[in-house]
């Protein structure tokens, strides 16, 4: 995870500066995945780097609705070769969802989303979904709206721990589906 230290309007632009355990690791014009949005890493002074987000970003993502303060979801470009865990995530944003629901069961997290009825979008029962930049299992696939269940590791070492009801979410479909759902 990282922290947002500044934000500072330029333009129609917002630039924002994070702070992050692995700003070392970074260089400049290096896409790095926010809570699921690929920015481009834009700038490195110290242990923060900043990425800059458009017009076209912050209209489609919940970006815009972050803070100085707010923790964020980091993930790095995946090397080829590597192995690959979860599924095939861009970090290309087609929505946003409202959280809707956060069950505590006892050791794990049930949490519900629901996203726009003009969607062409779907989900499906043990699919993937990548919310906020988290490769994920569906739980309680439903005409537009879904569940995922959250794993104590899951919940500790990712933004869900910082979730409300209410909260936006950015969220990308499995890739494959989308094609799918193209065709017919």
């Amino acid at each position: 995870m990282g922290t947002i230290e500044r934000i500072e309007k330029d333009g129609g632009n917002l630039h924002y500066t994070l702070s992050s355990k692995i700003t070392a690791e970074l260089k400049i014009d290096q896409s790095l995945a926010h809570n699921g949005v690929c920015l481009t890493v834009v700038a490195i002074e110290g242990n923060q780097y900043t990425v800059t987000a458009i017009q076209e970003t912050l209209e489609k993502t919940a970006l815009r609705n972050w803070t100085v303060g707010d923790k964020i979801n980091l993930e790095r470009a995946m090397r080829l070769g590597d192995r690959l865990d979860g599924h095939m995530v861009q970090g290309h944003v087609d929505e946003v969802a409202t959280c809707t629901h956060i069950e505590d069961q006892n050791g794990s997290w049930l949490f519900r989303f629901e996203y726009s009825s003009n969607s062409r979008n779907l989900t499906i029962e043990k699919g993937s979904i990548c919310v906020n930049g988290t490769s994920l299992t569906v739980v309680g696939s439903a005409a537009h709206s879904f569940g995922v269940a959250i794993i104590p590791y899951t919940y500790e070492h990712t933004v869900f721990h910082q979730l409300r009801v209410g909260d936006l979410v950015n969220i990308e479909f499995d890739m494959v589906g989308k094609y799918i759902a193209k065709l017919t």
